[in-house]
């Protein structure tokens, strides 16, 4: 029973020893043991402050063990009341973080939610859009990525884009370049700018976006599918962060229309902005669907420029393309 006391070892063998003979002293005791007189009487205090051992009655300075019977039964009740000490401590310590949690709560209540709203489906898109319209006062911006614009979004759009020049609001969109690929897109583009739409491309797009005055955004929920819906946002920090996007994309994309074919390293802007891709890790399909391609142009275009290359592998195509500066900027 002594061995569930908690009690280091000393303090075991000691206790034991004393049981066996209480008059023994801590000199006898530390040479029956092989401790030391430091060792066995630090083993003394901690059996002292569990009342195992306690003055002799006989008068003398002594310490004597006190029976298991008593000394044991002492020390539940005292680990008993420890125990019903830390239960109310406990209980305290609940009831104080039950006060902060609801004041956490009333404080984060009283915090305006971050500015979104989520539409879903391309009926409640299409009425956000013309209700986004209505409202705007200066600038409309555009990001229309992929390929061929399907016939319905175009004959949408015509009303709304024809409605805000009229308004005199300055409108600027910018599409992929290989929106020439698409005889109806292409038509549509052109339209837009007799229209008096500021109309620049670059090989690719991140993703669809519009926005209104600087102060609303519509983002699709998920990029690769925009027909499960979009995200209006008003919030001021994302605002900024995706006009900036816009700005900086519209810098570096040229006017409809103008050369934009081969560069300096004999380098199509498309097969410059497909190695690029390729270098973060894009796949053939999601490369596909920033440049508003299908994936077999895309592997037909990387086809191209491993013979270009002399390269056998993707992975020697980019080590080459990377020595001779063509995935520089």
């Amino acid at each position: 029973m002594v061995d569930d006391i908690d009690l280091d070892a000393n303090a075991k063998a000691v206790y034991r020893s004393l049981l066996a003979n209480p008059t023994m002293q801590a000199d006898d005791i530390a040479g029956k043991l092989g401790l030391s007189e430091e060792n066995v009487r630090s083993a003394l205090d901690r059996l002292s402050e569990l009342t195992l051992l306690r003055r002799s009655l006989d008068g003398d300075s002594d310490l004597r063990p006190v029976s298991p019977e008593v000394g044991l039964h002492a020390f539940l009740q005292r680990q008993h009341a420890d125990l019903a000490d830390r239960y109310d401590q406990f209980v305290r310590n609940q009831a104080v973080v039950a006060r902060l949690l609801d004041e956490y709560s009333m404080l984060t209540s009283s915090v305006p939610p971050v500015n979104t709203e989520r539409i879903e489906g391309l009926d409640s898109v299409q009425n956000k859009i013309e209700a986004l319209v209505q409202r705007v006062r200066t600038e409309f911006l555009a990001f229309v990525p992929g390929g061929p614009q399907r016939p319905e979004s175009i004959l949408a759009s015509k009303p709304l884009d024809r409605a805000m020049i009229a308004r005199g609001i300055v409108m600027r969109s910018i599409y992929v370049d290989s929106l020439k690929n698409d005889p109806a897109t292409l038509e549509h583009v052109r339209w837009l700018v007799e229209l008096g739409v500021q109309v620049r491309t670059t090989a690719s797009l991140p993703l669809r976006l519009l926005l209104a005055d600087r102060a609303v955004a519509l983002v699709p929920i998920d990029p690769d599918h925009s027909a499960k819906g979009a995200i209006q946002i008003t919030e001021p920090g994302v605002i900024a962060a995706l006009v900036a996007l816009f700005e900086q994309t519209w810098s570096r994309a040229i006017p409809f229309g103008a050369n934009q074919d081969i560069d300096g390293n004999e380098l199509s802007r498309r097969e410059r902005e497909l190695l690029h891709l390729l270098a973060q890790g894009a796949t053939d399909e999601g490369a596909a669907r920033r440049l508003g391609v299908s994936v077999r142009t895309v592997r037909r275009i990387l086809s191209g420029l491993m013979d270009r290359l002399d390269a056998h592998s993707r992975f020697e195509a980019g080590l080459k393309a990377a020595e001779r500066g063509w995935l520089s900027e």
